[in-house]
């Protein structure tokens, strides 16, 4: 875990999200929360993960999400050395959609 983010006013969001109980209250929190680039860019990165899990190319994932090679790069320099939170994610959205 990266410790330059571990403080306590990031502990207090992450408690705040966790709270969260449904699509509709995060779309409420969150827009209160991020401006809307913010959360196109958090959603964007999300979704390069996604395609890149995916094995998609790289042309692929730029022309579909708009994002740059260097965004792309970014994503999966965190799938391949990161702290495997996308993963644990995708792991559970599967688990979640199969049972």
């Amino acid at each position: 875990m990266n410790k330059k983010i571990q403080t306590s006013a990031v502990d207090h969001l992450f408690e705040a999200i966790l709270c969260l109980q449904s699509k509709e209250e995060c779309y409420l929190f969150f827009d209160d929360l991020c401006t809307v680039n913010e959360l196109l860019s958090l959603s964007q990165r999300y979704e390069v993960a996604s395609m890149l899990r995916d094995r998609k190319t790289y042309l692929e994932i730029a022309e579909k999400t708009g994002a740059s090679t260097a965004t792309i790069s970014r994503v999966n320099r965190s799938l391949n050395y990161g702290n495997d939170g996308y993963d644990l994610i995708f792991e559970r959205l599967q688990n979640a959609t199969n049972g």
